[in-house]
């Protein structure tokens, strides 16, 4: 099920956004296929996707750096689709931020604000309040390759923010660093977006980024908006299968739906949300940390009956791999397993979760 977002330009205020179907083709292949998506002002907001799903084409049609062939792009209830970039006052960061190599950091800060020919007390006013607002004011008069890659990332933010933009768009600005610095970094902007109330359009391929940072993410596929939701019902209540799948780990079961009842592999009946429509194959979704492994005797009845087939610590838990006596695989997620609790690669075991637990979808 693809989910479309319906939007009205006159009920959009200061840095709201709104797309109405747009599309961009390169050549034969379609970038982005009949967007629609309104953002609210001073939500931040995550475009999730693999490579080529159009997350990053859709970010450059708003920031004016790509024409979409058709649709419209509304900024406030105004139509930019045709102005030019500058003309959209819109901050930009990028994954490689763009710092002048040549410039300070206050320097850099001042450019945009210098290209709009504002006097110079104000520059400098502005310059000082935002470097205190990222936490660089003691590092004005250093250059780029005096800064580390976290401190560079928000030397880019503040430039980006010192004109005031109504929207703020990042494409991937944490792609280039390791994964500490990634997560440490995801607060920092997180926090700043909480400080400063600006609309912010975030692109990414990294689940964990876009779950823990934003209000809202759209999951895309392929040109198209799959789901628009809250993080959790992403995770929890995902749309289709590319959701369920593409958004962390997941367990997929076969079932046929006869008559409010769920039916697995072997014709059991499986917890499962109340659903009415008969006869029909569908697919359930669980999480692994929603489904719970119970050591059981061989023919002993309830849930899915199979044996542990593997273990991995993983730190903070242990991935157990289950094969049912149908031969399906599943997963479970235990967090902080004492050693002498956990059974043993071979055991029987019966997988279970609860109703409200699991995801039913029909595609």
């Amino acid at each position: 099920m693809l989910m479309k977002a319906t939007v009205s330009g006159s009920d959009v205020k200061t840095g709201g956004i709104a797309l109405h179907n747009l599309q961009k083709r390169y050549g034969n292949a379609i970038a982005v296929d009949d967007v629609s998506l309104s953002i609210s002002p001073g939500e931040f907001i995550s475009l999730l996707g693999p490579s080529g799903s159009g997350k990053t084409t859709s970010l450059m049609m708003i920031a004016g750096f790509e024409t979409p062939d058709s649709g419209q792009i509304l900024l406030d209830g105004k139509d930019i689709t045709r102005l030019p970039p500058h003309r959209r006052e819109l901050g930009v960061i990028f994954q490689n931020y763009a710092l002048f190599p040549h410039m300070t950091v206050a320097e850099n800060v001042a450019y945009p604000l210098r290209m709009r020919r504002m006097a110079k007390v104000e520059v400098e006013k502005r310059v000082g309040h935002i470097l205190d607002q990222v936490h660089l004011g003691a590092l004005a008069s250093r250059y780029p390759h005096q800064m580390s890659g976290g401190q560079q990332q928000r030397v880019a933010i503040a430039r980006a923010l010192v004109f005031d933009p109504p929207v703020l768009l990042l494409d991937e600005p944490l792609g280039a660093l390791d994964k500490k610095l990634r997560e440490h970094l995801r607060n920092e902007i997180k926090t700043l977006h909480k400080e400063v109330g600006k609309t912010m359009i975030y692109v990414t391929h990294d689940q964990d980024e876009a779950l823990s940072m934003s209000d809202r993410v759209a999951v895309m596929h392929e040109g198209r908006i799959r789901q628009v939701s809250a993080p959790k019902d992403i995770y929890r209540r995902p749309a289709d299968l590319f959701v369920a799948g593409f958004v962390g780990e997941v367990n997929l079961v076969p079932v046929k739906l006869k008559s409010g009842t769920v039916h697995g592999p072997a014709s059991e009946n499986l917890p499962a949300p109340e659903w009415q429509e008969a006869d029909r194959d569908a697919t359930l979704c669980v999480r692994p940390e929603h489904l719970h492994l119970k050591t059981s005797p061989p023919g002993s009845s309830g849930g899915l009956q199979g044996r542990i087939s593997g273990m991995t610590f993983v730190g903070d838990a242990t991935i157990f791999q289950f094969r049912s006596e149908t031969g399906l695989e599943l997963l479970s997620k235990v967090l902080n397993v004492l050693p002498e609790t956990m059974p043993g690669v071979g055991d029987p075991c019966v997988a279970s979760w609860a109703a409200n637990d699991a995801t039913i979808l029909t595609e």
